[in-house]
């Protein structure tokens, strides 16, 4: 079920008013429902893989209590494997077994050894590198002592399956989702106002500004042969948005929905175009997925505390590479990962990735020379990588920037409306969240009069009504 659908717009206030209304005494009837409405959430797209969610939640619910049942070091390692083959098995198998077969073909083709076979029809199901992740949080956790494991099945099943974050994230750890099914939430009016403006935020940001790009970003990268250097470079920086306001957009939509019924997800974008350095830009971009991957992968390889800078090297690609392999089974996505690493590098080997902490232009409505010099050539290194996270294959990429490089400059098939249309909204965006970036959604605790407040709502939701005939699904659903 897609968030920007008519089918999500009726399901939501009846999920709400049930939940409110009828089922205020019994907690646990709570986490119930919870897990029921999910499934039927997820359901609506395709009911056959519930069960691997299902099978998923059995699995590490089921490891979770034998850990908590034994001290033996050798026992607790055993079952903490028995979860990592169980959940990255089935995430390989639906995700990867394709991509494994057809590279073996190529590399024996290249020695001129002819084979074939048949890949299956292998059908990905949606959300599941993101709900994989959040349940492998929990028996890595529990496995490492940091949390109790829960005797509670149907608050775990509600953790792993939580709707609002089920199919794109954000990626929740157990310890911060997971307490939250054994409390009783009471109802909070601020909050659940809260929740509906950054739903619309996300909403806007959605169906207004992601999907109009891509309407422009299919068009360019479908033909890049013909297109001049200055829309080919537009193309780049429309991806660059496509993409920033459809995943974030959905993570507002999922945070504002939790919001609403008394839960609080983490924050998982802080405005990242505005970053001064690729380093701060992970640290503002995907942040439960660039988390994860430093709490489980980078800091247990040793991260940047390690004896030789080799060692450093190995680190560093070894997280970029395999977070763009995550994505998934396409070498773009690898040389994506490989280039972003190759950006990041010199900031930690010259110690310097962590010298943009603080908000950019925090006491100042501007940013310094340097600031804005640092925030142009980021977004620059930033949108050349999506070149390769778009195309369809290294080949599309390299001839796209190829294409790019021949300085072509014939503009006189450009659809100047459509392009200035998209421009104007961007323009707009970026105004919107400079102003607001001190606040984790642009709507946030708005001091705006009421009536000045509900005038730019209003104006939203005519923007979003205007817009809404694309209803394209998210792209994060591919991942």
């Amino acid at each position: 079920m897609l968030f920007n659908s008519v089918e999500y717009l009726i399901f939501l206030p009846i999920v709400f008013i049930c939940y409110w209304f009828f089922l205020q005494s019994d907690l646990r009837l709570r986490n119930l429902f919870i897990v029921a409405v999910s499934y039927f959430f997820y359901g609506y797209w395709d009911t056959r893989f519930l069960s691997l969610i299902v099978l998923s939640s059995v699995v590490d619910f089921s490891i979770g209590l034998q850990m908590g049942k034994t001290d033996d070091a050798g026992l607790r390692k055993r079952l903490l494997w028995l979860s990592l083959l169980v959940n990255l098995g089935i995430l390989g198998f639906f995700k990867y077994f394709n991509f494994f077969v057809g590279s073996f073909i190529d590399l024996f083709n290249t020695f001129g050894v002819s084979l074939e076979a048949s890949t299956l029809k292998i059908i990905l199901p949606v959300g599941i590198s993101f709900y994989t992740f959040q349940t492998l949080s929990y028996t890595i956790d529990v496995y490492r002592k940091k949390i109790e494991p829960t005797k509670d099945w149907i608050a775990f099943f509600a953790f792993v399956s939580f709707f609002p974050q089920l199919v794109a994230g954000p990626i929740e750890r157990a310890s911060q989702l997971l307490p939250q099914f054994s409390k009783r939430h009471q109802f909070d009016i601020q909050e659940a106002k809260n929740g509906l403006r950054q739903i619309l935020w996300g909403l806007f940001k959605k169906v207004v500004i992601a999907d109009n790009c891509a309407t422009l970003v299919n068009e360019i990268f479908a033909n890049y042969e013909t297109q001049p250097t200055p829309i080919l470079i537009l193309g780049a920086v429309y991806f660059a948005f496509q993409i920033y306001c459809d995943f974030s957009g959905y993570s507002d939509i999922a945070i504002g929905t939790a919001r609403l019924f008394g839960f609080k997800l983490m924050r998982n974008f802080a405005y990242p175009y505005f970053s001064r350095d690729i380093a701060e830009f992970w640290r503002r971009w995907h942040i439960s997925l660039s988390t994860w991957f430093r709490d489980y992968l980078y800091i247990p390889l040793g991260g940047s505390r390690v004896s030789s800078q080799w060692l450093v090297v190995r680190n560093v690609a070894a997280i970029f590479i395999v977070s763009g392999f995550w994505h998934g089974a396409n070498w773009t996505f690898i040389f994506w990962g490989a280039l972003n690493a190759l950006y990041f590098l010199p900031l930690i080997l010259g110690n310097m990735n962590r010298r943009n902490i603080d908000i950019v232009a925090k006491d100042t409505w501007l940013p310094s020379l340097r600031e804005f010099l640092g925030i142009l050539v980021t977004f620059a290194l930033t949108c050349f990588a999506w070149i390769f996270f778009r195309a369809e294959s290294l080949t599309h990429a390299f001839g796209y920037i190829s294409q790019m490089a021949e300085m072509s400059f014939n503009l006189s098939e450009i659809d100047i409306v459509d392009n200035a249309k998209v421009l104007f909204l961007i323009a707009g965006l970026l105004t919107i969240e400079w102003f607001n970036r001190r606040k984790e959604y642009p709507f946030e605790n708005s001091t705006l009069p009421v009536a000045v407040r509900w005038i730019i709502y209003i104006i939203f939701i005519i923007f979003i009504l205007a817009n809404g005939e694309n209803n394209d699904t998210f792209i994060y659903f591919q991942f």
